[in-house]
C-alpha cells in the first residue's frame, strides 16, 4: 500500500472538519457567505486561520463587488483587510458617485417611506404605492398602486414571509409580506401587488400595529390597538381559513388609544402598548382567560407624550416627553433614564453598543447608556449638529447615524461609535434652501439611501446606492491612495 495513502477506516476511527487539509478547507469555505464565514473564524483557531485565508475574502469580495478590484493598499494590507475596509467604506457612504435614481411625483407629502430589495414603497392618504428601481434605471417610468383602504393609511409595516408561515413555495419563503392599517378600520396584508387578506373592526379606526408578529409557528398572531383604547390580536393561521375566528381575542386596559405596540425581544409572546396618556401595558398573550384583561402583567407610565417606543431582549426603551426610559419587562422597573431639558423628536437605538441617539431641535445626541441609570446633557458621547429645525428624521445601524429635520434640504451622516461627521446628502437634486425645498421622510438599509422632499409644487423622491461606488469622499491624497476602488480592467477580467 502506498504510505500517503490515508489508513482503512475502522469502525472506531472518526474525522472532524479539523483534519481537512487546510487547502481543501479553504477551497470549500470559500463557497460560504459572510455571515457563515464569520462564524467559522469563531468556531476554534484552527477554523479561524482557514476563514482568515486570502483566497476566502478574495471570494467574498467577488461575490459583493464583481466589477471592482482593489488597488492601491499597502502590502502588509490582507484581502480579509481589504474586503472590511471597503465594506465599513461603502455602509457609511464614504464616496462621492453613488448609483442615483430620481423619481419626481406628484406633489404630496410621502408617508411610511420604506426601502424593500428592489422596490421603493410609500402611502399617500388611502393608497400605497410600489416603485421599481430596476424599472425606472431602464426608463420605464410605471408603478403599482395598491387600492382598497378608503381613508388615510396609518401605518405600514414590511414583514419577512418566512415568519409569517402563509407562504406556500421557496420563492415566496424569500419575499416580505406589507401590512398596512387604516383610518377605514380596517387591517390589509398585501403581496405581489394585491391585497391578500384583511381584516376589519366595526367603527374603530386602526391606531397602530405591532412591529412584529407574536408567537411561533403556526399560530402567528399581529397585534392591533384601536382608537377605543382595546388591544386586538389577529390570527395568521398558516391553514389559510378565513372567517370571524381571525379575531383572536380582545384585550382591554388602556382608556385612550394605543399609539405604540412592540413585541418583547426575550419571549415572543409578550406585546408592550403604550396608549396616548403614556399608560404603559405589558401582555402575555399566550394566557388563556376568558377576562382577557387578566393577560396584562405589568403596567407603568412614562413622563410626557410618547415618540417611539422599541424592545430589545427583555428591556422597553421609549421615548416620551423629554426623556428616554428603560424598564425592565420582569420587574417593571425603570433601569435607566436619559434626560434633557427639551422634547425629543425621534429616536434609536443600538443596544448591542449600549448606545442610544435621540433627535431634539437643530441637533441629534449621542448617549452611552452605561454611563449611569440617571444620564444628563453633559454626559452625552457627542451632539450632532447643523440641522435648521426639528431632528424628525433618525437611522442608526452599527456603521452610521443619518439625521434629518423637516426644515432641512440636507441630511447628515455620522459615525456610529464616535459621532465625528462623515458627509451630507442633498434631499433632492432640487435640494435648494432658498428655493424651499425640504427633506420630508427617509430611509435607509444598509449602502442605500432614499430621501423624499417637497417644495411647493414639487415632489422628488431620490435614491442612491453606495455599493459599487469608486470615487472616496476624502480629499488628502495619502487617503485616496489606501481608500481607492477602480473597476476591473481588461487585463484583470482575462486573468
Amino acid at each position: 500500500m502506498d504510505d500517503t495513502s490515508p489508513p482503512p477506516a475502522t469502525g472506531n476511527s472518526s474525522t472532524s472538519l479539523t483534519d481537512l487539509d487546510m487547502d481543501a478547507l479553504v477551497h470549500c469555505a470559500s463557497h460560504l457567505n459572510l455571515q457563515d464565514v464569520s462564524n467559522m473564524a469563531m468556531s476554534s483557531k484552527y477554523l479561524q486561520k482557514a476563514a482568515y485565508s486570502d483566497p476566502i475574502w478574495q471570494s467574498l469580495f467577488r461575490q459583493q463587488w464583481s466589477p471592482l478590484v482593489p488597488t492601491g493598499f499597502p502590502h502588509t494590507s490582507t484581502d480579509r483587510e481589504a474586503y472590511l475596509s471597503r465594506r465599513t467604506d461603502v455602509l457609511q457612504f464614504k464616496f462621492i458617485d453613488p448609483a442615483v435614481v430620481n423619481f419626481p411625483i406628484t406633489a404630496k407629502p410621502h408617508e411610511n417611506l420604506c426601502l424593500d430589495k428592489d422596490n421603493i414603497i410609500f402611502s399617500e392618504g388611502s393608497s400605497v404605492y410600489v416603485l421599481n428601481i430596476d424599472d425606472f434605471r431602464h426608463g420605464k417610468d410605471s408603478y403599482d398602486t395598491l387600492r382598497g383602504h378608503t381613508a388615510k393609511i396609518t401605518s405600514l409595516r414590511s414583514i419577512p414571509f418566512e415568519e409569517t408561515c402563509l407562504y406556500s413555495s421557496k420563492r415566496q419563503k424569500s419575499d416580505n409580506l406589507f401590512v398596512t392599517s387604516s383610518l377605514d378600520h380596517s387591517i390589509r396584508l398585501w403581496w405581489k401587488g394585491s391585497c391578500q387578506r384583511s381584516f376589519r373592526i366595526c367603527n374603530v379606526s386602526v391606531s397602530a400595529i405591532s412591529d412584529k408578529l407574536l408567537g411561533d409557528c403556526p399560530s402567528k398572531i399581529l397585534a392591533s390597538g384601536g382608537s377605543d383604547g382595546i388591544v386586538r390580536l389577529w390570527s395568521l393561521d398558516c391553514s389559510g381559513k378565513r372567517s370571524q375566528h381571525d379575531l383572536k381575542a380582545v384585550l382591554y386596559g388602556h382608556d385612550k388609544p394605543a399609539v405604540l405596540m412592540s413585541v418583547a425581544g426575550h419571549k415572543t409572546s409578550l406585546l408592550v402598548s403604550i396608549s396616548r396618556n403614556s399608560k404603559v401595558i405589558v401582555w402575555d398573550t399566550a394566557t388563556s382567560s376568558a377576562n382577557r384583561s387578566s393577560c396584562c402583567v405589568g403596567k407603568s407610565t412614562v413622563p410626557g407624550a410618547p415618540k417611539a417606543m422599541k424592545c430589545h431582549e427583555s428591556l422597553i426603551y421609549i421615548a416620551a416627553g423629554s426623556s428616554v426610559v428603560a424598564i425592565d419587562i420582569r420587574t417593571m422597573r425603570q433601569v435607566f433614564k436619559v434626560n434633557h431639558q427639551e422634547e425629543v423628536h425621534s429616536f434609536q437605538m443600538l443596544p448591542e453598543k449600549s448606545l442610544i441617539c435621540t433627535g431634539l431641535a437643530q441637533r441629534a445626541m449621542l448617549w452611552d447608556v452605561r454611563r449611569g441609570c440617571d444620564i444628563q446633557k453633559g454626559e452625552a458621547v457627542a451632539e450632532l449638529d447643523g440641522h435648521r429645525g426639528n431632528v424628525n428624521l433618525l437611522h442608526m445601524d452599527p456603521y452610521k447615524i443619518v439625521s434629518g429635520g423637516l426644515k432641512d434640504f440636507q441630511v447628515h451622516v455620522w459615525e456610529t461609535g464616535n459621532g465625528r461627521q462623515l458627509s451630507s446628502l442633498n434631499c433632492c437634486p432640487l435640494s435648494d434652501y432658498h428655493r424651499g425645498f425640504r427633506c420630508s421622510a427617509m430611509a435607509v438599509n444598509g449602502s442605500r439611501i432614499l430621501t423624499a422632499c417637497n417644495g411647493g409644487d414639487y415632489s422628488d423622491l431620490c435614491f442612491r446606492d453606495f455599493n459599487n461606488s469608486t470615487v472616496p469622499i476624502y480629499s488628502d491624497s495619502s487617503i485616496l491612495q489606501s481608500k481607492f476602488w477602480a473597476p476591473k480592467s481588461q487585463r484583470d477580467t482575462e486573468e
